[in-house]
């Protein structure tokens, strides 16, 4: 927290904002000084009780220990101390509200209405009828015992050597921890291999090499058992053990994607509709701004996309808990809504097995930005969703292939959800963060919205936009979500994003990891 403001009285629509009427909490736009008189707030004149840092909360009136504590005209918590009207509401006197809350199956429902004007991306045409918004020659591997090569080949396409080919985006390394040990029917292996079959198929990957050891429980050959590969994909599979050590596979692999690197080159960008596109939103590092700037921004950019006829993907289940009713209220059937209730009751049982709660979240620094509860968070981070129907619930890795609002089970943990996005297909993600997330994801482009102003400058080399104009009051939640929309074409049609310019996205391919391992 910054030195905190000491004017004696400040006005409250300048220092503050409320949410939703009837909110029990106001939201700090800057950082007030105890003792701080604040004129003009709903329920009369109010005296900062503490030292509050923006983006953290204060009480609007006495609040009794025990009652329920309301933002975004929600219940957040129950207070867990008495309170003043004026006081700093944080995990010292605001603790999680267990109550059931009340469930209505597609009670808010309201049918997209088509765009008039429709709007197009300049992207590459596949022969499945897909569309891509990058050209990457992809190595996935089949085991962690194949990762280290994976890299070597990977590591000689960087730098000049492909200035020769200014279609190509690069060769991407996949690489992982598992694929051994593996138990080949249980879930984690499944979802392994789901995952991987994601990869080799999506649509931004131009060319393929599937690369093992050989005596994996889930070999390279059998990676792509069942999945329909593109007319216009090569690929190519290697072993290490066939092919005769690390060394010659190194060889071998580096041959087989130059040989790949001139019908990859010879592609060129056509036209496409907006509705070819598949995008996946997430949120990291959030902060008591997100639910206010960057999240409802990313919603209407959302909704904007499937007036389109595009699709789009929430995710992080751990991270909608206790915010699921508004998502259930928008469900276009019971079946929909009993996926999404089934998927959460399923996370509240792996939280217990490991000896923990769901209401264990938010992150130390969730709590720093102004977070206190679960509940707080997931109605900041549903607010992604927009106002759009809830058309499909899929599991991790799971095709996104309806248009309209899919929700995918994932975790919480950025990369192991954004890698679950881009296994579905979504060819461009928009990442919304407070605290200042770096996250890349090869071979999608990732697009990160600030959700303050100070985290903007701060990161401003990490950063695609800045939300936090929307508190700021330069620029409307509705200007910032057609920004945001208006960015997703542009980036769609080739323009780098910032983690593109860093070359960030290896590393951050982590797939779940479930199952026993033997």
């Amino acid at each position: 927290m910054t030195e905190p403001a000491t004017a004696s009285a400040l006005d409250f629509a300048d220092v503050t904002i409320v949410l939703a009427e009837g909110d029990d909490v106001a939201v700090a736009t800057r950082d007030l000084a105890g003792g701080t008189v604040v004129t003009g707030a709903p329920g009369g004149d109010l005296t900062v009780g503490s030292n509050v840092a923006r983006g953290h909360k204060i009480a609007l009136r006495a609040i009794a220990e025990g009652e329920s504590v309301r933002k975004y005209g929600q219940v957040i918590g129950r207070a867990t101390a008495p309170m003043k009207a004026g006081a700093h509401v944080h995990a010292h006197n605001l603790g999680m509200d267990d109550g059931a809350r009340e469930i209505e199956v597609g009670v808010d429902r309201r049918p997209t209405v088509p765009a008039t004007r429709l709007r197009t991306f300049e992207g590459y045409r596949r022969s499945d009828g897909t569309w891509g918004t990058r050209n990457y020659v992809g190595i996935v591997t089949s085991v962690n015992c194949s990762a280290s090569t994976a890299r070597m080949i990977a590591d000689q396409f960087r730098g000049p050597v492909l200035d020769a080919y200014p279609h190509v985006d690069g060769v991407v390394a996949l690489t992982h921890d598992t694929g051994c040990g593996l138990v080949p029917t249980s879930e984690g292996a499944q979802i392994t291999r789901r995952t991987l079959q994601g990869y080799a198929s999506h649509p931004n990957m131009a060319g393929l090499l599937v690369l093992g050891l050989g005596c994996e429980m889930l070999p390279a050959a059998t990676i792509l058992d069942g999945v329909t590969l593109r007319s216009d994909l090569p690929v190519t599979t290697l072993t290490i053990q066939d092919t005769g050590g690390i060394r010659a596979t190194v060889r071998a692999g580096v041959a087989a994607i130059e040989k790949m690197l001139p019908t990859i080159e010879a592609l060129r960008r056509e036209t496409a509709p907006a509705s070819a596109l598949v995008l996946g939103t997430n949120c990291g590092g959030s902060d008591g701004y997100s639910g206010i700037t960057a999240n409802p921004a990313l919603g209407h950019a959302s909704d904007l996309l499937i007036a389109q006829g595009g699709r789009s993907a929430l995710a992080e289940t751990p991270e909608v808990y206790g915010a699921e009713h508004l998502l259930l209220r928008r469900a276009v059937s019971q079946d929909v809504a009993d996926a999404l209730v089934s998927r959460l009751q399923w996370w509240e049982k792996y939280a217990a097995d490991g000896g923990g709660t769901l209401d264990n979240n938010p992150s130390p620094g969730n709590k720093a930005g102004g977070l206190t509860t679960i509940l707080e968070k997931s109605l900041g981070a549903v607010a992604k969703s927009g106002s759009s129907e809830l058309v499909a619930v899929r599991e991790y890795a799971e095709k996104i292939d309806l248009p309209g609002l899919t929700f995918m089970d994932t975790p919480g943990y950025d990369p192991v959800s954004v890698t679950g996005l881009v296994a579905g297909g979504a060819t461009v993600v928009v990442f919304t963060t407070g605290r200042g997330s770096v996250l890349g994801c090869k071979p999608a482009p990732s697009i990160k919205v600030a959700t303050n102003t100070e985290t903007y400058e701060r990161m401003r080399e990490d950063m695609d936009l800045n939300a936090g104009r929307i508190v700021d009051g330069s620029a409307s939640l509705e200007e910032v979500g057609r920004e945001i929309f208006e960015k997703i074409l542009t980036v769609a049609s080739g323009e780098q994003t910032v983690s593109e310019e860093l070359d960030l996205g290896s590393d951050e391919f982590v797939p779940w990891q479930l199952g026993a391992v033997t």
